[in-house]
């Protein structure tokens, strides 16, 4: 099995950008990264490879490919099975991803909230990616047309990823790594005085 983790090393997460710098988004990211990667190894059957944009140090293999990320996956899912979780998961435990792993169908996938695809599995090289617009409904469509069996992973943990100010409110309520920590050390905190819960940050930057 093949296990990828594609990442943006050069300009992660730019609509972060009304609430966090340049660096800030960088830190954060790969904090997210490295929860992402914690997580992968104690569910996966194999050790995760960073997909990268960019020369990246870390403890994990690393791949750089600077391709846009649909045709970087898809140069890698000639050989099955392929599984690619996505790095701004900082809410995946091992619990939340180990039944990716366990299922035998042709492709197992976890949607998220936005209709994007978090994480799936392959295991026939028939599979494909395409992640423009709602990729998790064209993920679906790809497989049934190639006549694959499908497992959709139901998952609150593995639907939140962090890409608008408002996904930080939920790393803050649920999240346990080195994501949940970096935000607090910024001075982020729950913030429900518009009966929604939010955040805000201590030194009034938001």
């Amino acid at each position: 099995m093949q296990l990828f983790v594609p990442f943006a090393a050069e300009r992660p997460k730019t609509r972060l950008s009304a609430v966090l710098d340049n660096d800030e988004r960088r830190e954060l990211s790969r904090a997210m990264l490295d929860d992402v990667l914690d997580a992968l190894e104690r569910a996966a059957p194999v050790s995760p490879t960073v997909l990268a944009t960019a020369p990246l140090e870390s403890n994990h293999r690393v791949v750089v490919d600077d391709r846009p990320l649909t045709e970087a996956v898809n140069a890698r899912l000639g050989s099955a099975p392929t599984a690619v979780v996505m790095a701004d998961l900082p809410l995946a435990t091992p619990d939340a991803l180990g039944p990716l792993f366990e299922t035998s169908t042709d492709l197992a996938i976890a949607a998220g909230l936005g209709g994007g695809t978090n994480a799936f599995l392959a295991r026939d090289p028939a599979f494909h990616v395409d992640y423009h617009g709602a990729s998790y409904l064209d993920h679906l469509a790809i497989a049934e047309k190639a006549g694959l069996s499908i497992t959709e992973i139901d998952s609150r943990r593995l639907a939140v990823d962090v890409d608008e100010p408002e996904d930080l409110a939920e790393l803050l309520l649920h999240g346990e790594g080195a994501a949940r920590e970096w935000l607090v050390d910024a001075g982020f905190e729950l913030d429900t005085g518009s009966g929604r819960v939010t955040v805000a940050r201590s030194d009034g930057r938001m």
